[in-house]
């Protein structure tokens, strides 16, 4: 049966996700600031394309001034902003839950002691959203830019508990996402999204301060070069953690900090090069936010490996000298250009 859903956020991954599940007969109500946004859902609905075929969504769509006249009995609250946004997002969902219902933290970086901290463990969920790109460039489009995992037995969405149990409300949010794309419950929440983060910030910020898509990242050697040393000092914390965390970006945790043995650095290098000049440059999110002149994630990104290698006492450099970048590339006092990979990477001594 159809549920009652509520979307804080409608923007890329919301509206992506809002759509489908609008299309598979849920009761999706979607809640943004950005009017345009709102207007045009409401009078044309969302126009999704991707690997599958497009189609049309027509979820409710709400100003977010007009949030408060929303009833109090959604079951599930998807928080769908920035990260940076996610307290006062969560105060917004949990404002109109069903006393049973609870919010899905549904955002890249490492939002769910946030949620936690404004709904309570009990009332919140962790969503991984694994391999997955999509964008929102014009009102009412959202665009997924890469192949679907099911195809290649890649399961995209992970829903897990804070605990580590697998629960029968973790089991049917799998579920319902699985008309997207392939979902499992897990017991390991964060190994998956420490998992997630490593992934972010090996490639987010490098195309942010750079102006690069990722087809060009990885075709450079200098980008190679800085996507291996975020991936090795991201892993490296993650181990310092204790985390257990699953293969990301094509190999094991283990292999990517292990990446100042020049044999496996030499290894990792070979498998990010691309075999062919095919395949799109896709932007990811942070790129996405400088080329819109909006704040990026990456004090809760990058800046969060740092303060944790910090606390673990793993040196983080490179980490470190690209939150720099992207905080000068925010300021304005630099603009997105490919030297600044270079850069970083003399800042960091590399």
């Amino acid at each position: 049966m159809g549920k009652k859903l509520l979307f804080i956020g409608a923007g890329a991954i919301g509206s992506y996700l809002g759509a489908f599940l609008s299309r598979a007969g849920h009761d999706v109500t979607l809640v943004d600031p950005w009017a345009e946004q709102v207007e045009t859902v409401r009078q044309r609905g969302i126009t999704v394309t991707g690997p599958h075929d497009p189609f049309v969504a027509r979820p409710t769509a709400v100003h977010l001034n007009e949030a408060a006249r929303l009833p109090r009995d959604f079951e599930i609250a998807f928080v769908a902003m920035k990260v940076y946004d996610t307290a006062w997002a969560t105060q917004l969902a949990v404002r109109h839950l069903a006393p049973d219902g609870y919010v899905v933290a549904s955002e890249n970086c490492w939002p769910d002691p946030i949620v936690a901290s404004v709904a309570g463990a009990r009332r919140s969920v962790g969503l991984i959203m694994s391999k997955i790109g999509v964008a929102l460039w014009k009102p009412g489009q959202v665009e997924r830019g890469m192949e679907k995992g099911g195809n290649k037995g890649h399961d995209v969405f992970r829903a897990g508990e804070h605990d580590g149990t697998i629960t029968p409300r973790t089991t049917a949010l799998a579920e319902m996402l699985s008309v997207i794309d392939g979902a499992f419950a897990t017991d390991n929440l964060w190994g998956e999204r420490w998992a997630k983060l490593c992934q972010n910030a090996m490639g987010n910020p490098v195309q942010g301060m750079s102006g690069l898509g990722g087809l060009e990242i990885a075709s450079s050697e200098v980008g190679r070069a800085i996507t291996i040393q975020l991936g090795a000092e991201s892993s490296r914390v993650g181990l310092a953690l204790g985390y257990k965390v699953p293969k990301f970006g094509g190999t094991t945790i283990e292999q990517w900090a292990d990446a100042n043995r020049r044999e496996t650095y030499e290894k990792l290098d070979r498998m990010l090069t691309p075999t062919s000049a095919g395949g799109r440059n896709w932007k990811a999110s942070m790129a996405q936010d400088v080329i819109k002149g909006r704040k990026t994630e990456i004090d809760y990104m990058n800046g969060h490996v740092v303060t944790q290698g910090r606390e673990r006492g793993v040196p983080t450099p490179v980490s470190a000298a690209v939150v720099d970048v992207v905080h000068e590339v925010e300021r304005g006092a630099r603009k997105p250009a490919p030297e600044n990979i270079g850069l970083a990477l003399k800042r960091a001594g590399v």
